[in-house]
C-alpha cells in the first residue's frame, strides 16, 4: 500500500505535543553562573510537527490527536489551527502537557541537547482512539514516541489495526535512538509489524539493522516494511523498496539556525506529497526542501505566514478529561 493515494481523504497524526522552551546559546555552559542565551517558548511536539508542516501543502488536509494538560490547552489549539491543522486534543485533568527545554548551541552547527519532562504527552491510551477517527482518512501516521510508553503502545495496537480493518496505509517515525535502543530492536519491529512507511533517521536505521553504512541499513530495512525512506540530514534522504535504495534524493543547502523539528518537518512534507499523488522520491524531495526551511529558523513548526484555517468538520476525540492517572507517564524526546 505504498502507491499514490489520491486527493479526497485526509492525513490523520497522532502523537505528542509539547511546549518547547528554545535556549540558543554559543559556545559552552558555564556551570554554577550563567549563560547568555536568546530564549524562547514555542508549540512543538515531534507529531504536532508533522502535521503542521504537512498541512504547508495547498489542498491538504491535515488532522491531529494529542494530549495536553488543562494548562496550556486553548493555546495548542490555537497554534494548530494557525498551521492549518485540525486539533482532536484529548485534556488531561491530572498531567500538565509536556515540556522540553532545548539547549540549542550555536556555535556547534546548531546541535541540540534536550531536557524533557514528558508530562501528558505520552499518557494517550487505548480510550483515546476510537475508529470513527479514520472517517475520511486516507493516510496514518504514529509518532515513534508512542511506542515508548506503556499507555501509548495501547493505542498504536488500536489505531493500527482498525486502519488495516479500513486499508488506511500506516507511516511511523521510530523518532529516537536513545529510546529505541531502550526498547529493544526487536520489539519495535514486533510492535511496528505491518507499517507501510518506516521514515527512520540515519542513526535510527543504523541501530535498527545493526549496521554501520545507512544505505546497507535502509536496505535491509525494506524487506521488512514496503516502503523506507532514511533522513540523513545535511546529506539528504535515501528511498528504498524491495531490499535495494531506489534513489538518494539530495539536501538543500542552508545554514542552520535551530536544527530542531528538521526530521519532523521532512516527513511531514513528505506525507503530504504522498497524499497528493505524488512518487516516494518526489516527495523525499519535498522533504528535503523542508527540512531546509525547518533549519533556517528557530523551533520545529512552520512559521505560519502561509497557513490556511481547517475545515471544521470531522471527529472528535474521545473525552477524557476525567481520566484517572496512569501510574508511569513513559519517556519522551
Amino acid at each position: 500500500m505504498t502507491g499514490a493515494v489520491g486527493a479526497g481523504g485526509a492525513l490523520l497524526v497522532v502523537g505528542d505535543v509539547i511546549t518547547d522552551v528554545v535556549a540558543r546559546h554559543r559556545g559552552p555552559l558555564a556551570p554554577g553562573t550563567d549563560t547568555a542565551a536568546a530564549v524562547r517558548t514555542v508549540p512543538g511536539g515531534a507529531g504536532a510537527n508533522v502535521a503542521c508542516w504537512a498541512a504547508r501543502r495547498t489542498g491538504t488536509e491535515v488532522r491531529f490527536l494529542g494530549r495536553v494538560g488543562a494548562d496550556s490547552t486553548a493555546w495548542h489549539e490555537r497554534e494548530l489551527v494557525a498551521s492549518g491543522v485540525l486539533p482532536l486534543l484529548v485534556v488531561d485533568a491530572q498531567a500538565p502537557t509536556g515540556t522540553v527545554i532545548c539547549l540549542v548551541d550555536a556555535d556547534a552547527s546548531a546541535e541540540r541537547t534536550f531536557l524533557t519532562d514528558s508530562g501528558a504527552s505520552l499518557r494517550l491510551d487505548a480510550d483515546d482512539w476510537s475508529a470513527a477517527l479514520l472517517d475520511g482518512v486516507a493516510r496514518l501516521h504514529l509518532s515513534g514516541y508512542l511506542f515508548f510508553s506503556e499507555p501509548s503502545r495501547a493505542l498504536v495496537s488500536a489505531a493500527m489495526e482498525s486502519a488495516r480493518a479500513r486499508g488506511v496505509p500506516v507511516s511511523v517515525d521510530p523518532a529516537s535512538a536513545g529510546f529505541l535502543a531502550e526498547l529493544g530492536v526487536d520489539r519495535f519491529l514486533s510492535l511496528a509489524e505491518g507499517v507501510d512507511v518506516l521514515l527512520p533517521s540515519r542513526d535510527e536505521a543504523r541501530l535498527l539493522t545493526g549496521l554501520p553504512d545507512t544505505a546497507d541499513a535502509a536496505a535491509k530495512l525494506s524487506r521488512h516494511f514496503p516502503l523506507v525512506v532514511v533522513k540523513q540530514g545535511g546529506t539528504g534522504a535515501l528511498v528504498a523498496r524491495s531490499g535495494a535504495v531506489r534513489a538518494r534524493v539530495p539536501a538543500e543547502a542552508v545554514t542552520p539556525v535551530d536544527t530542531t523539528g528538521a526530521g519532523d518537518a521532512f516527513t511531514g512534507a513528505f506525507l503530504a506529497a504522498l497524499l497528493a499523488g505524488g512518487r516516494p522520491e518526489e516527495a523525499a524531495a519535498e522533504g528535503c526542501r523542508a527540512g531546509a526551511r525547518a533549519v533556517a529558523q528557530v523551533g520545529g513548526r512552520p512559521d505560519g505566514r502561509d497557513a490556511k484555517t481547517p475545515d471544521t468538520p470531522g471527529p472528535k476525540a474521545p473525552d477524557r478529561s476525567d481520566a484517572e492517572a496512569p501510574d508511569t507517564p513513559g519517556p519522551y524526546a
